[in-house]
């Protein structure tokens, strides 16, 4: 039993271990929250007279001491609208860049006035991330980033109508940008270039995405937040912000499915024409700006003649049917763009169950609470099943106390009798721990969701709780926003945590005695311990748990009353503990 129990702690403080290290590192070392640089207006130099990847280096931004104000960016004359269902913003017609999205269904805030999440920001403000599609020549004269485009087709972006923009370098060749948007979060940009120079020139398409990590969400050890890629089939989350920045260029091994930059709500990637092969590259240029780039293999363009390569931009929030969707239409594993980590063949199933639960209820919260009644009710015989092995322990407990004692210096041999003892008897010593071993995936399987599902993001439950993504607003310490201060995060005890903290004390009560004083002590702190743990985590994770605890004390009171020779034995040891507590105090 006592080898029972102490894996039971193992197992119990590894979780807190896991748990405590994730919040030290998020509380006690956080993210730089420098202030955010004045991003510069930028220039870009004439190309390089080659196409091979490197080629982008000479097009690196040079910085100048101007900061841009983001009104009297996306307020400059010429630019044209973009209205979609689901994104509002406007391209820039110098540089053809689209650097103004808004994202009109995700709110800023919990406040119902709040505005939209804004994704793209031009170059230059605070928040710049823009995408470009440009090309790569051999000594001819190509659009660059100060480059006017005039408008050949369309005045506004929808889902109906598309937009071309146009530039002639006056020697020969034509290009041309149409830009199509979808229902969701997917522009398609066709890059077309007519030759009528009168001899063959080599051009490559490609496309790049800039951004800054100044506003990016922080990269921790279960959730990344950074550059992001797929290629030859798989989805790559080893690079952030740290490695390209050390390394100046990191190239994307293979085919590449897609790239981008992701955070933890969001996302932009290109996605390149299908029917092409494609490189890509991340870059950082300094002052926090980094690049991602797509580049397509180069081509030989005969006189009279013209190419075309359409490229994806994916600019909008990870919403995994969304994300799915997009996957069966043909993007390479792009639902996984989702970190749901190693736990993802429960998470995913668990999601789709909360968002099936949620269709009905119409409330996250809710649809936790019955998540929780269905997991406890898959494992209730699991839990009746630990319960007949707690007690036939119990049985055998003398029986063991003997051997131990008779074998106390020879501990081959106690291992050996004991043995014996678990054969005879037909009693397992490790069948109460597994309903613990199948709880810990699926709590962090949960964890994960509530953490990384979009949907979930400023959803309500009740009362007080007006995001179930967020930890409890309300806090003891400050009076429940009485007192004009917060609380640092282990000490920000509300009611979900002190909930907590009492479900699994009354939890651990009805569990048999730990034999030894020393496990008895842990034990008896465990929950109040837990309860500043799990303090600064999601409110539907805290939710989840003591739902959980609450049903599991429900379920011991019932196999207690089935098994009336347990309650019996854990009475008799109360009473026995409460006679040597006495003796002792007399």
């Amino acid at each position: 039993m006592d080898n029972q129990r102490n894996l039971i702690l193992a197992v119990v403080l590894s979780a807190v271990l896991l748990f405590g290290w994730d919040f030290a590192m998020r509380h006690y070392f956080p993210e730089s929250e420098d202030a955010v640089p004045a991003n510069m207006a930028s220039r870009e130099d004439v190309p390089q007279a080659r196409l091979d990847s490197d080629a982008v280096r000479g097009e690196a931004v040079s910085e100048i001491a101007v900061a841009v104000d983001l009104d009297e960016a996306i307020a400059a004359p010429g630019r044209i609208a973009i209205e979609a269902p689901e994104v509002v913003g406007s391209i820039n017609p110098v540089g053809a860049r689209i650097d103004d999205i808004d994202l009109t269904t995700h709110r800023q805030t919990v406040d119902k006035d709040s505005g939209p999440v804004r994704l793209f920001a031009p170059a230059g403000t605070p928040g710049q991330q823009y995408a470009q599609f440009r090309w790569l020549g051999d000594g001819v004269s190509l659009p660059d980033s100060e480059t006017r485009w005039q408008v050949i087709e369309g005045d506004t972006l929808t889902q109906d109508s598309p937009v071309t923009l146009g530039w002639n370098n006056g020697a020969g060749l034509t290009f041309r940008q149409k830009f199509t948007i979808d229902d969701h979060y997917m522009i398609n940009v066709t890059q077309t270039v007519a030759n009528t120079s009168g001899s063959t020139l080599a051009l490559r398409p490609y496309a790049m995405i800039v951004r800054t990590d100044a506003n990016a969400s922080p990269d921790t050890f279960n959730v990344h937040s950074g550059p992001i890629s797929a290629h030859d089939g798989s989805v790559d989350f080893g690079t952030n912000y740290d490695d390209v920045t050390d390394d100046g260029t990191v190239s994307v091994e293979g085919r590449t499915n897609w790239v981008g930059f992701t955070d933890i709500y969001w996302m932009s990637a290109l996605i390149p024409d299908s029917a092409q092969a494609a490189s890509s590259t991340f870059r950082a240029q300094g002052s926090d700006l980094f690049r991602a780039e797509l580049l397509y293999a180069p081509v030989n363009l005969p006189a009279g003649q013209q190419m075309s390569r359409s490229t994806r931009l994916f600019a909008g929030a990870k919403e995994s049917a969304v994300l799915d969707m997009y996957q069966d239409q043909g993007v390479t594993k792009f639902g996984l763009a989702i970190d749901w980590g190693w736990f993802r063949f429960i998470a995913w199933p668990i999601w789709q169950v909360l968002i099936a639960l949620f269709d009905l209820t119409k409330n996250f919260g809710v649809a936790i609470i019955f998540l929780t009644v269905i997991v406890r009710g898959i494992m209730f015989p699991i839990a009746q099943k630990q319960f007949k092995s707690m007690a036939q322990m119990r049985v055998v407990q003398p029986k063991m106390k003997a051997l131990q004692e008779r074998y106390k210096d020879d501990k081959g041999k106690l291992q050996e009798e004991m043995a014996k003892l678990y054969k005879e008897e037909k009693v397992n010593p490790l069948a109460g721990c597994l309903p613990i071993f199948l709880q810990i995936p699926i709590f962090f399987a949960l964890y994960k969701t509530l953490l990384l599902s979009i949907e979930m993001r400023h959803e309500p439950f009740m009362l007080w709780i007006k995001d179930l993504s967020a930890p409890d607003p309300l806090h003891f310490l400050n009076l429940f926003g009485l007192l004009d201060f917060t609380p640092p995060g282990f000490l920000a005890i509300g009611p979900l945590a002190l909930l907590l903290g009492c479900t699994m004390y009354f939890q651990f009560k009805l569990n048999p005695t730990a034999m030894d004083p020393t496990q008895q002590q842990i034990f008896a702190f465990m929950p109040w311990i837990m309860m500043f743990v799990m303090a600064p985590f999601a409110a539907g994770l805290l939710l989840y748990w003591c739902t959980s605890n609450i049903l599991t004390i429900a379920q011991q009171k019932y196999l207690y009353a089935k098994n009336p020779q347990m309650r019996e034995m854990a009475e008799r040891e109360a009473a026995a503990k409460a006679a040597e507590r006495e003796k002792a105090k007399g």
